[in-house]
């Protein structure tokens, strides 16, 4: 990861029009390059993200012995080598600033023969994994970490796992991916019971590659010892990466913007429903499956959203969209309160407490809290300099925070925007952004 200060400058004002689809969703990326590598025979994945983090991904999977061809223009075509057959790396897994890299690998990793050590950038090697170490030491697994149960993870191998009946203390997609990945190499049953829907998209992909999973609401249920089928695996454009374009689009007067495609799994759409509540003009069209995926057309006007008191429930489905959210708040009429996201304070950055010090820097009231913020909207942001800490959502947030400032905005610390949307300015430009590197 590079440590040069890669600025944004945005100039002030501005709308977002015109019609386009954001890069392909990072959570079925990284996926199909684990469940494909896993499969027998060949799987060809369209929509593929050239980000960093699930290139991460697939260069691990290529240190492991598998022939991955691409990416061309998003297409990949992986050999699989079946569930047995990954090699032992030749050195440890460098996974860059990709926690869900970390995380499902460890639980890979935990049911293959050969040891294997999981490194990450400074603040990967930040973030919490005893979450991921606890369930899989239950299942009988070896995973040596920091004090703090950071990152470097030394994963020995030809550990025998036995299926394990958890209940996550947390909702994380994450660890519960982990723990179900894992028990493809368990003796017996896997269980995972969530207190809050997380994104399914393991679920999902395992069973369109033919793996029998069982989900009975907040549970989810796998055999070991089964085997994967390649196939064709098509990944839709990444809400995430559309939510910037959404909050765009609504806080700026005179806006009108469609993203096509856009993946709308259920347990992602948090944030159309939190903006919508908010008065958003979001209109939803074309919809159709994509490979197991729900996908649809988003056309977004400008609206003069309302602040609200966020629902607890959509709280999990929406986790990585807060900070563009916050931008939203904060150009809302009247308070916006958030509560019950205490996730937010471990993510690439304390999203929490680097967003509210970034909507003061613009004149907003925002006074975060233990598990959440209170952003009073007012009707123009400031200009000013704003700390990214190295947090690609934050940089592209309050980017477009520029369209409602009277000044202009400097971003400092934005390389790792290449981790999730290589692509940003450029589209951002593209819809009107006034947003120079």
């Amino acid at each position: 990861m590079t440590h040069t200060n890669k600025q944004f400058h945005i100039q002030p004002g501005g709308r977002l029009e015109g019609r386009f689809k954001v890069p392909g969703d990072k959570s079925v990326s990284h996926r199909a390059i684990m469940l494909g590598s896993l499969a027998e025979g060949v799987s060809d994945v369209t929509g593929f993200l050239e980000g960093e983090d699930s290139l991460a991904t697939l260069a691990a999977f290529r240190a492991m012995g598998v022939k991955i061809e691409g990416p061309y223009d998003g297409s990949v075509r992986i050999h699989g080598v079946g569930m047995h057959g990954l090699q032992p790396p030749p050195e440890p897994l460098y996974l860059g600033n990709s926690g869900t890299s970390m995380r499902l690998l460890a639980g890979l990793l935990a049911g293959q023969t050969f040891d294997s050590v999981l490194t990450g950038d400074d603040s990967l090697s930040r973030r919490p994994m005893g979450r991921v170490i606890d369930p899989l030491t239950a299942m009988g697994a070896r995973i040596d970490s920091e004090a703090g149960g950071t990152a470097p993870l030394k994963i020995t191998g030809g550990r025998a796992l036995r299926g394990i009946d958890y209940a996550l203390p947390m909702a994380s997609a994450q660890v519960k991916s982990c723990v179900l990945l894992a028990g493809l190499y368990a003796a017996g049953r896997t269980c995972t019971t969530e207190p809050a829907p997380t994104r399914d998209h393991t679920e999902r992909m395992l069973q369109g590659l033919g793996y029998a999973v069982e989900v009975d609401g907040p549970r989810a249920c796998l055999d070991g010892g089964g085997r994967l089928t390649g196939g064709a695996i098509t990944v839709p454009a990444d809400i995430s990466s559309a939510a910037f374009f959404l909050v765009g689009a609504s806080i700026a007067p005179g806006s009108d913007l469609v993203l096509e495609q856009v993946g709308m799994n259920p347990t992602r759409t948090g944030v159309i429903d939190i903006l919508q509540r908010m008065g958003a003009n979001i209109d939803i069209a074309n919809e159709q499956v994509l490979g197991g995926e729900p996908v649809a057309d988003l056309h977004i006007t400008a609206a003069a959203l309302k602040g609200i008191d966020i629902p607890p429930e959509l709280v999990p489905l929406a986790i990585d969209e807060f900070p563009a959210l916050f931008v939203a708040a904060a150009c809302a009429e009247g308070r916006t309160v958030l509560r019950g996201a205490e996730e937010l304070r471990v993510k690439e950055s304390d999203r929490i407490q680097v967003m509210a010090d970034g909507l003061q820097a613009l004149g907003v009231s925002a006074e975060p809290t233990p598990d959440g913020i209170v952003i009073e909207g007012q009707p123009q942001l400031g200009g000013g300099r704003i700390d990214s800490h190295g947090d690609h959502r934050i940089a592209m947030s309050f980017a477009m925070a520029g369209l409602r400032a009277e000044a202009g905005i400097v971003i400092d610390d934005c390389a790792n925007v290449n981790t999730s949307f290589p692509e940003f300015v450029a589209l951002a430009q593209q819809a009107g952004l006034g947003v120079t590197e």
